[in-house]
């Protein structure tokens, strides 16, 4: 077992980040646990291994409150490490947590870096090593059996929420940037997020041991493998918290999610949908950003709003502290455009404003198989971006080739727009081909026809009859943008995009109508004035 200071982990913290570039009466009946219950001197640091499920050993890390007496015990939080993270990741928020009174297990999930076994993407494996956890903690550390939670980052999200399903002694639960459906973050519309997958099965590759089912998945996914897409679904669906709703409410874990609008790999309407259906205490907070950008700078041990709620969610469900944030609208939310903070109720009070209807009255013809120069951006970088500087992907909309792209704009706004939520299409296509994949965006449009892009999602059909329309359906990933007065809005639709696989056969052409009967429009929901 190594020791080293507290001062020296948050150092290797900060180089490993750089080189990776209870229901209420839960809570109620929690004893006070107070900073003071921690000794005045700084917690400590030590490193471990750590008996896993199945056998294997997980490396781990420990902060314990510095002066604990014989027979005291503290409340327990145990941290996963995110997809190819080691197991200092979370030294510094770790640190500020063991400080205010708490023993925190952070350990680097199995198959990745120094920990045993292979990669299986958040399978019964990853969450029997959750409990597993626990068990050696409560064993060798001073941590109280009645007051377990349990966070993390991404993949370490995703893990504790599957474990707060499985596992009923986890109290709280603090999700940041993970996945509720894991088809709906990385399949949505039927369509694969290519540089997403991609990102994740390098970085896999990279930090660890994919086992031979992420193996085949990685290569059936990316290579548009459709005779296996009924068993990719399943993997998913396995996966997936979403699915296991009933037992995680069961349970009552406290659960607090946290996400970012422009996430590009688990995007923010699957985390939403979820936070619906949960029956406990629960918070939902979105913010600007791309994956796990919103919290990352809490990594290092920096000022992050994020983080501050995330020790009050602890704090008040694992101490029973009266700190208020059970007493907040329980739906936060910052817009894209302006460094205020919302409260709502609940995620369909968002756009509680109404809806703006837009009428995509005029057929337009476009052929398939070109980028006209309208895309979501990249992947983690674009959003980024618009996080800190408020730039997001632009087009000109006047110069999109219409052959490849299909434009429709509002008239120009005498008001400003607060756009908030889900923005949906309905329309009617009719291709010249069974297959095909169409990606829609939602672009604000400034004097200059420069549009920045509010929102995207793509759209994949297969086995439809060549020249017979069918109506789609499609929301856009959720937002918060103020579309100022002077702008407008425009649709702006192509058939290919680097963020997804497409599915346009050679040749294929698409027709986006508005029948009569079934009119074609977008829907835009607002917030009240």
């Amino acid at each position: 077992m190594v020791r080293t200071t507290s001062t020296a982990a948050v150092v290797a913290a900060v180089l490993a980040a750089t080189a990776l570039g209870l229901s209420p009466h839960q809570a109620q009946a929690a004893p006070a646990f107070t900073a003071a219950a921690a000794a005045s001197s700084a917690s400590e640091l030590t490193f471990h291994d750590i008996p896993g499920s199945g056998g294997i050993t997980l490396k781990g890390n420990v902060f314990t409150p510095a002066g604990a007496r014989a027979g005291q015990k503290y409340p327990l939080i145990v941290l996963p490490t995110s997809w190819g993270m080691p197991q200092i990741e979370y030294i510094a928020q770790a640190k500020k947590l063991a400080d205010s009174g708490y023993v925190v297990v952070s350990y680097t999930s199995r198959g990745f870096w120094l920990s045993g076994g292979e990669i299986e993407t958040a399978g019964p494996r990853d969450t029997a090593d959750v409990s597993a956890v626990i068990d050696w903690a409560l064993a060798t550390t001073p941590a109280d059996a009645a007051h377990i939670g349990l966070g993390g980052v991404s993949y370490g999200a995703g893990i504790s929420l599957l474990a707060s399903a499985h596992d009923p002694r986890i109290k709280a639960v603090v999700a940041l940037s993970g996945w509720a459906d894991l088809i709906e973050s990385i399949y949505s519309g039927r369509t694969q997020h290519r540089q997403a997958a991609g990102l994740l099965g390098a970085a896999g590759y990279l930090t660890g041991r994919p086992g031979p089912e992420l193996q085949q998945l990685l290569r059936d996914f990316l290579g548009s493998n459709l005779d296996r897409e009924a068993e990719m679904i399943e993997w998913g669906k396995k996966r997936s918290p979403s699915e296991k709703i009933d037992q995680i409410n069961t349970n009552g874990a406290a659960i607090m999610l946290g996400n970012a609008w422009g996430d590009t790999i688990f995007p923010p309407n699957q985390y939403a949908a979820f936070y619906e259906k949960l029956t406990g205490p629960k918070r939902l907070e979105f913010r600007p950003g791309d994956h796990a950008t919103a919290e990352g700078t809490g990594l290092f041990g920096l000022p992050n709003d994020t983080w501050t709620n995330a020790h009050r969610w602890f704090d008040r469900y694992l101490k029973g502290e009266r700190n208020g944030v059970d007493s907040e609208a329980p739906v936060q939310i910052k817009s894209r455009s302006d460094d205020g903070y919302e409260g709502y109720p609940d995620w369909k009070s968002v756009g509680s404003g109404g809806t703006e209807k837009l009428a995509l009255s005029d057929s337009e013809h476009l052929y398939a198989n070109i980028d006209s120069g309208a895309n979501g951006g990249i992947v983690l970088l674009s959003s980024a971006l618009d996080q800190f500087f408020r730039t997001p992907p632009a087009a000109s909309i006047p110069l999109l080739p219409r052959a490849f792209a299909a434009v429709w704009q509002s008239q120009r706004y005498d008001e400003a727009r607060r756009i908030r939520g889900t923005v949906t299409l309905h329309t009617t296509v009719t291709p010249t081909k069974s297959d095909g994949t169409f990606v829609a965006y939602l672009y604000d449009v400034g004097p200059l026809g420069i549009g920045k892009l509010v929102s995207n999602a793509p759209y994949t059909f297969h086995g439809k009859t060549p020249g017979q329309g069918f109506g789609v359906d499609l929301g856009l990933f959720s937002t918060a943008y103020d579309v100022p007065a002077g702008h407008r809005l425009a649709l702006v639709i192509d058939t290919v995009d680097p963020l997804y696989v497409e599915h346009n056969p050679t040749g294929a052409q698409l027709t986006f109508s508005s029948p009569r009967t079934d009119p074609s429009y977008v829907s835009v929901p607002l917030r009240e004035q």
